[in-house]
């Protein structure tokens, strides 16, 4: 029988009991019987019809002798009849032989149990299929699935009880809702809030996940990059127009207490050697923003905690007389937890108080929410109906602020001995930052100074009554409209740059939603705005006076009450509505908001000789809950919005180093660099061995990292070496370019053995087998990461002494040309680069890493990770021959782990299959015999790196970490950290017209490139 016959019998005998096999035509061909009952089976013969007979139709007896001997039975007869298509045995299509007696008792048995089985078949079903899905497809109906009624009678009362089963019954409400629930507001915000518990939110959250790339770093949810190409877009607008960011995630630290204490407490945590501190008269009165580099108390220039912002609340404002002050604190996330615990142990404030910050309602917890969407058991099947409908509906509250806050956690902290209160005031405001020339034409089109309230108006219907109460106190009102028009100033000045470093000025404005205009357009500078020269003269001079820089925002309860009593996007729309001429100007008068915010001016780059400026903008500071209401008017403004990638190529431009990655010296930036470091060596073994460069080849020891600290121990012995021979050999047979006269670039004996114990904890010992390699470490990517303990006991530390780095700015060469050679002469004030000089710096910093910026001097972008590298004599010997010389070249080098690796696919192909042949319960243990043994990496070098200075043919000196081409001067420009020690050893070897010249190598080419290195202050 064919399979499609085979198939339609199988469907039709597939609900039959299974004790029960009933017989049909193609087993019979197949030679099978089944007898049921007291009878037994027989093997037929049949008899074969030659082909082309004919016979007349009849029945013949064929007689058969029984299978077994010992039964008396007689031989019975098979009757064959003859159909349509030949021979068939039985009229039935099946052959049996008839026994010729039975027994009674055991054929009733056997007739029973059929019977039984028959009966079961019909009652229950074996199939998982329902009653409707067992009628014929002509006679199946959609309906049938849901109305019993549209069935035949005959199994209406099977479908009935199906119904009533649990299985079929409605399931519970699924949280993942219909596309329209899922747009209703309610549904919205509640969906909105619980995916806030775990990331930050930013009020402009949404705005952002619809134009860019979001990623979670430090606990928020930020947008890295937009969707479009906008790269040079975004450097358009930071150099002509301007760029808008939200660093709200920025964490904010507040310092409550008598001035005394506070500076007492600060002062151990930074160095005046670094620059102004918290105490600089400036800073203090509150006019003006401040920066500081924070290290742990007393412990200047080792163990820094990371780069702060501060600003003091002004020291006069109205009715002011009190004795205590304010200080916020501004500060990446990434340094809030180490920073936050150094200052609290240094103002002694260890005792948690009940927070004052309004924190919202806490969100649900699961089961929470699973309780809410369970249906009671007599509502199942039933349309539901709403219950917060009508008058006791309560709306669901959006979350504001950090979503992810424990109520019960404290958030400020009170010292009893010195009375200073720290309070942590993340997510509290909303920082907005407008960077580029036209900041100060958005700044005054967007926001219009409130209106000063009168006693006519009537204040039954407003609920900002702190305003009227401000407006009671004439030295207010005149002091409100003093920043008034200093802020209308500013729309007339050309760039922000303009304007002192740090100038802070604050404003109460109006809400800005109302003056939104219909069309997004570009505002430009209207010079008609500044026609009182002298006062924008002064203003340019001397910074906005001191009693402007006052702000009710530093006002915790008004900021509150602001927060609170915002009008909605929606009362607001439907008031626009309402207007007799559509699209004129909205006049709320008392019931519109009066917001108090803060504007810090942003100096850009304050480094180098060129483009000084470049980069400058505001800082827009407002309480939490408005960030959409000011982020929509400066985007109809004409400002362009960018991510973290913008804001990573803002700080290069400026040349200044990026939060966090830029700082090797503190714990973020350790954090940092190896995350980033397992992320490229995940990206790396992504690829095939023949789609990835082999760095072991190209002489590339740390393609994914920067072994900081065996870069300053071995220029410290290499110089140390030096000095004990004088005329010392390159590994490679090259004469070196250091001279007995150099610097000896060493400390004392005694530190010189107290550095080599330290180091020994952090670096693996010669020793120890090469070709053993961690995989699962980042030992893998070029070096032996230094934490825990040997980290905080390292002597690693980054050059910020501001005399240090003038002087060594004046020896590195003149960078612009020979103009500056006279200001960099030693007649300027600076020492000359000699042994002295060299040795009163490196008494401070032995083992020092110092911020430079470099400027190729041909074709060529770097990249991080690109290698800067001393020159030999005759590549200066070559350049002076050519100055069109591009660089030498580096020669390919060996790879050792080639062989090991191949050894070791060998010996693991080999205990595969040893182990085919183990049990089910050995295979697990024996399928990784040697677990203590790490599979190795084609292409990285394993284990403990060798001599990093001295691997290539060109001596290591440092590393980039940021590099790209520059569209501000049209080749490629890098910053990164080079060793101190080596810096002064390269520039007393060099010659007087070359000094400051360097080679960079990327590290997956083998071409090395010339360079100019600057220290810039």
């Amino acid at each position: 029988m064919s399979n499609a016959k085979e198939r339609k019998h199988a469907k039709k005998m597939r609900n039959q009991p299974t004790n029960v096999t009933l017989s049909s035509g193609f087993m019979a061909d197949r030679g099978t019987k089944h007898y049921n009952g007291g009878g037994k089976s027989f093997q037929a013969q049949k008899q074969e019809l030659l082909p082309g007979t004919s016979r007349p139709r009849h029945t013949k007896m064929i007689h058969h002798s029984p299978v077994d001997p010992d039964v008396n039975e007689q031989s019975s007869s098979k009757i064959m009849f003859k159909k349509k298509g030949g021979w068939k045995a039985g009229p039935e299509g099946t052959s049996q032989e008839i026994p010729k007696y039975i027994t009674a008792s055991t054929f009733a048995q056997a007739r029973a149990a059929e019977i039984s089985a028959m009966l079961k078949a019909v009652t229950q079903k074996s199939s998982n299929s329902l009653v409707f899905q067992t009628l014929p497809r002509h006679m199946r109906r959609r309906a049938m699935s849901h109305n019993v009624k549209r069935l035949p009678r005959r199994l209406q009362e099977i479908a009935q009880k199906e119904a009533e089963k649990a299985v079929h019954q409605k399931k519970e409400h699924s949280k993942n809702k219909c596309h329209k629930a899922r747009r209703c507001h309610k549904n919205r915000v509640l969906e909105f809030n619980r995916r806030q518990k775990k990331n930050i939110w930013l009020e402009t959250h949404i705005w952002h996940a619809k134009r860019f790339h979001m990623v979670k770093k430090w606990g928020y949810c930020l947008g890295e990059r937009p969707t479009v190409k906008s790269h040079r877009a975004c450097y358009r607008a930071m150099t002509n127009r301007c760029l808008l960011q939200d660093l709200s995630y920025y964490c904010c630290l507040e310092l409550k207490g008598k001035e005394e204490e506070i500076l007492k407490a600060l002062s151990p945590m930074c160095s005046i050697d670094t620059g102004l501190t918290f105490a600089a008269v400036h800073y203090l009165s509150g006019k003006r923003q401040g920066s500081v580099i924070l290290y742990r108390a007393n412990k200047y220039p080792r163990e820094m905690l990371g780069p702060v912002t501060f600003i003091w609340k002004p020291e006069w404002t109205p009715g002011h007389t009190s004795e205590s002050r304010q200080l916020w604190i501004w500060l990446h996330p990434t340094l809030k937890q180490d920073i936050l615990e150094e200052i609290k142990a240094a103002c002694q404030c260890m005792e948690p108080i009940k927070s004052t910050v309004c924190i919202l309602e806490p969100l649900l917890t699961p089961s929470q929410e699973k309780s809410q969407t369970e249906l009671p058991d007599e509502r199942i099947g039933k349309k539901r109906k709403r219950k917060d409908d009508g008058e006791n509906a309560k709306p669901v509250k959006k979350v504001i602020g950090d979503g992810t806050r424990d109520p019960h956690q404290p958030y400020s902290w009170v010292s009893p001995a010195t009375g200073v209160i720290i309070s942590d005031l993340t997510m509290e405001m909303n920082r907005l930052r407008l960077i580029g020339p036209l900041s100060h034409s958005i700044l005054t089109e967007a926001l219009k100074a409130a209106s000063v309230h009168t006693e006519g108006e009537d204040t039954e219907k407003t609920p900002h009554h702190w305003w009227i109460e401000t407006c009671k106190n004439p030295d207010s009102v005149s002091l409100h409209h003093k920043q008034e028009a200093i802020f209308e100033l500013l729309g007339g000045i050309t760039s922000p740059a303009e304007i002192p470093a740090g100038t802070i000025l604050g404003l109460t404005v109006g809400d800005p939603r109302i003056n939104l205009p219909q069309k997004r357009s570009r505002v430009l500078p209207n010079p008609e705005k500044c026609q009182d020269n002298e006062k924008v003269r002064q203003l340019l001079l001397e910074g906005v006076p001191v009693d402007c820089a006052h702000s009710f925002i530093w006002n915790q309860a008004i900021c509150k009450n602001v927060t609170e009593n915002k009008i909605s996007d929606q009362d607001l729309n439907r008031k626009r509505s309402e207007l007799l001429v559509p699209g004129s100007q909205l006049v709320l008068g008392p019931r519109e908001s009066k917001i108090p915010i803060l504007l810090i001016q942003q100096p850009g780059r304050v480094t180098g000789d060129d483009r000084r400026g470049w980069g400058s903008g505001w800082d827009v500071l407002l309480p939490k809950g408005w960030g959409m209401a000011f982020w929509i008017p400066f985007i109809y403004r004409g400002a362009r919005v960018g991510g973290l990638k913008e804001a990573v190529m803002h700080s290069q431009y400026k040349r200044s180093p990026d939060v966090p990655g830029d700082f090797p010296d503190c714990p973020a930036g350790v954090l940092f660099a190896e995350e980033q470091a397992k992320g490229l060596l995940e990206k790396y073994k992504r690829r095939p061995p023949a789609k990835r460069p082999n760095y072991v080849k190209l002489g590339t020891l740390a393609p994914f990292c920067y072994p900081w600290e065996q870069l300053t121990q071995e220029w410290e012995s290499r110089v140390q070496a030096q000095e004990k021979s004088p005329v010392a050999s390159s590994p490679r047979g090259e004469e070196s370019n250091l001279k007995r006269e150099k610097v000896p670039c060493t400390p004392t004996p005694e530190k010189s053995d107290q550095l080599s114990d330290e180091v020994g904890m952090s670096l693996s010992s010669p020793s120890e087998p090469r070709e053993v390699m961690d995989t699962e470490r980042p030992a893998q990517m070029g070096t032996e990461w230094v934490t825990g303990p040997a980290a905080t006991s390292s002597l690693l530390c980054v050059l910020r002494s501001r005399k240090s780095l003038k002087q060594l700015s004046a020896w590195c060469g003149p960078s612009s040309g020979p103009r500056w050679a006279a200001q960099r002469a030693p007649s300027s004030g600076q020492q000359a680069l000699t042994r002295e000089a060299c040795l009163s710096i490196l008494d401070r910093f032995p083992r020092a890493l110092v911020w430079v910026s470099l400027s190729l001097l041909g074709k060529g972008s770097p990249e991080p990770h690109t290698m800067i590298c001393v020159p030999a004599k005759e590549d200066f010997l070559q350049l002076s021959q050519d100055r069109l010389y591009c660089g030498p070249h580096e020669s390919k080098h060996s790879d050792p782990f080639k062989s090991k690796i191949r050894k070791q696919k060998e010996k693991k192909k080999i205990e595969k299959r040893q182990n085919r042949g183990c049990t089910v319960s050995e295979g697990p243990a024996g399928a990784y015999p040697a677990a203590g043994h790490h599979a190795l990496t084609l292409g990285l070098w394993s284990g403990p790196l060798p001599d990093v200075t001295s691997h290539c043919s060109r001596v290591l000196l440092g590393f980039v970490t940021q590099g790209d081409f520059s569209m501000a001067v049209g080749c490629g420009e890098a910053l990164g950290f080079v060793s101190l020690t080596g810096l002064l050893d390269m520039l007393s070897g060099q010659p007087a017209a070359e000094r400051g010249l360097v080679l960079l190598r990327a590290p997956a080419s083998l071409q090395y490139r010339f360079a100019r290195i600057a220290v810039e202050v």
